[in-house]
């Protein structure tokens, strides 16, 4: 089997010793743990219109198949059910077990900055709110991901579609109530960069980190 880089070099060798120093870059990164830097990569890959790459970097780095799966299922709302089908099909392709549902879940009753969001939205379109807040009561006291880890992925879709007001606001002050400190943020900002400078730079001014 080609290793990714070995196709990256005979694609390219400069373009691949670049990618290569980009990579060290995100998994260098000091205030992020080794899951969330694999979930930057993970989100990143839902959010841009190109298949999964970053799946085989997160195994390789201990994060388990249920653990990318539930990523999946956290973001779908975020970045739209059909880009999951093909992200849940390349796990498929990869050969990793099969997913179960031996557990079912109930919907938790929101708290803190994720009710104040909905009752917010309630303002603006009560039907909106009302699915809303059943999308997120589906996902975020689900096992295998912490509200942390869900809270950075959303800021990274934030990042990414570049809805840097109401949502950035939103999921920064989640992951910040769940241990997240301006240092993780900045981090993750840093992360972001190398798949996309520009968003990144524009979300690090909104911030005021």
């Amino acid at each position: 089997m080609t290793r990714p880089a070995d196709a990256l070099t005979a694609l390219d060798p400069v373009f691949a010793r670049l990618a290569t120093g980009a990579g060290h870059h995100l998994w260098a990164l000091p205030h992020l743990t080794t899951r969330e830097k694999a979930f930057i990569g993970l989100t990143a890959d839902l959010c841009h219109p190109h298949p999964a790459t970053h799946v085989q970097a997160a195994l390789e780095h201990g994060v388990d198949p249920e653990s990318i799966r539930e990523l999946y299922r956290h973001l779908a709302p975020y970045v739209g059910y059909p880009a999951l089908i093909g992200a849940f099909q390349r796990l498929t392709d990869l050969g990793l077990p099969p997913a179960r549902d031996d557990n079912p879940v109930e919907p938790a009753l929101l708290t803190g900055a994720l009710a104040r969001a909905v009752r917010d939205l309630e303002k603006t379109d009560l039907g909106l709110a009302v699915f809303t807040e059943d999308q997120l009561a589906q996902r975020w006291a689900r096992p295998h991901l912490t509200v942390r880890e869900r809270a950075l992925a959303c800021l990274v879709v934030d990042v990414f579609y570049q809805t840097l007001d109401h949502s950035l606001r939103l999921h920064a002050e989640v992951a910040r109530s769940a241990g997240a400190t301006d240092d993780t943020l900045r981090d993750l900002l840093r992360g972001v960069a190398v798949c996309g400078l520009p968003r990144a730079w524009a979300a690090a001014r909104a911030m005021s980190l």
